[in-house]
């Protein structure tokens, strides 16, 4: 659990979160909505659930969890379009109601997809200031996890429904400079637009010097580990990782990549590459951990790596991973792409041409033995995220839901919820 301390600002008001995912496992959600928790807000999320066994109310960190009946699962864009309607209906729902009993001051509503902003519209009618979170530009990734054209009618229309739902929302943020870009250019003006990057909570991601973790020499009786943790999808490369180790594992003989993620079918088809390549002992699938047991597992690597294969939407993307291993003071081999270098210098980070696989095994033979060099770059790339660490993030954020809410009395409901039960009276 984060140890900011709070000023208890937002006692007696109430905010509802809405994503479509699972929480507490989504980072980004949790990250806020703790931090509006420890306030003093009273804080509802409505999710997805992971399991079928998985209990549908929880309170985690001072947050009341409501999980939805439904389950996330990957398909076609068919698949997608009707999993999200279902979402979109039954949280339209539950919040309608809750709102009613409850009355909610302010309702954070996380994309994919950016219309689960419209659920929020009874709340708004009664009052309450909407943020839309747009963690992903869905035309960009879409563009990328489908194939699609850039001028097809769905991407048309996605960027219709963006434009749309920034419009609705009284406030609009995303997760880095990239993305304002091309939302200010198409769908949002930039005085409504604020950047709250994805930066690991510094109560579980919580900071080390390099120079205490990268070793001045290599020990040959112990593993090279290279680590890759996130979600295992064809853009993120995994399996560019696995060739790049084929490629090292005779200069690097003690070299050992360890996998940690939800299992999907790219992961399965991965796997079978690394049967196939005699990569048993030297690739582990450790599967999906909370994120306090990613802090250990981190500490136990020697190198971060984000494999990312290239595509419109890796190239405008800043890995919060990045910045995980960074707080602990792990160097990160990481692409050349314009997401990242909007932030970091050309020595902050080790980088291998984005989707390259013969170019990251190089860097993985830079990292293993140049280990002075590979602190003075991980030291360099700390100072970057010393400057977009969570605790000046959550500050970000913080102002922008106490200008939202304004001067509105902390133990007040919404006025029109007020006046709805009046009449009902």
């Amino acid at each position: 659990m984060s140890t900011f301390c709070t000023s208890q600002r937002f006692r007696s008001r109430r905010a509802a979160v809405v994503v479509f995912s699972h929480y507490p496992s989504d980072p980004r959600p949790r990250r806020a909505a703790e931090a509006l928790a420890q306030e003093g807000m009273t804080v509802d999320v409505i999710c997805l659930k992971l399991a079928a066994g998985e209990t549908g109310r929880e309170t985690f960190n001072g947050v009341n969890i409501l999980r939805l009946p439904l389950r996330h699962q990957r398909g076609g864009k068919l698949n997608y379009l009707l999993q999200y309607a279902a979402f979109l209906l039954a949280a339209f729902g539950l919040l309608t109601y809750r709102s009613f009993s409850r009355g909610y001051h302010l309702v954070h509503v996380h994309n994919m997809p950016d219309v689960l902003v419209f659920s929020a519209l009874v709340p708004k009618l009664l009052g309450a200031k909407v943020i839309l979170d747009l963690h992903d530009p869905m035309p960009e990734l879409m563009t990328t996890i489908f194939g699609i054209s850039g001028e097809s009618w769905t991407v048309r229309w996605l960027k219709r429904f963006e434009k749309w739902s920034t419009g609705f929302a009284d406030a609009v943020i995303t997760v880095n400079l990239a993305c304002k870009q091309i939302f200010t250019a198409r769908s949002c003006p930039a005085s409504k637009l604020r950047v709250v990057m994805n930066a690991p909570d510094d109560g579980l991601f919580q900071y080390r010097e390099v120079m205490s973790t990268v070793p001045t020499e290599r020990d040959p009786r112990r593993p090279f580990v290279v680590m890759y943790h996130g979600s295992l999808v064809e853009r993120h490369g995994l399996d560019l990782a696995v060739q790049a180790v084929e490629m090292v594992k005779e200069s690097i003989p003690n070299v050992e990549l360890r996998v940690y993620g939800r299992a999907t079918e790219f992961l399965q088809q991965v796997m079978k590459q690394v049967a196939e390549r005699g990569l048993q002992g030297r690739v582990r699938y450790l599967g999906a951990i909370p994120l306090e047991q990613i802090v250990s597992a981190i500490d136990e690597c020697d190198v971060g790596v984000i494999p990312n294969r290239r595509s419109l939407f890796t190239e405008i993307n800043t890995p919060t991973r990045i910045f995980e291993y960074l707080a602990r003071g792990k160097p990160v081999i990481a692409p050349m792409a314009g997401g990242i270098r909007d932030y970091f210098g050309e020595d902050d980070l080790i980088y291998f041409s984005l989707g390259d696989a013969q170019d990251l095994a190089r860097q993985m033979e830079f990292a293993y033995r140049n280990p002075g060099a590979v602190r003075q770059i991980t030291s360099k790339g700390q100072v970057i995220y010393l400057a977009h660490c969570w605790k000046a993030e959550r500050a970000r954020f913080l102002d922008l839901a106490c200008e939202l809410l304004g001067a509105t009395a902390a133990d007040s409901k919404p006025r029109a919820v007020e006046a709805v039960r009046s009449e009902a009276g």
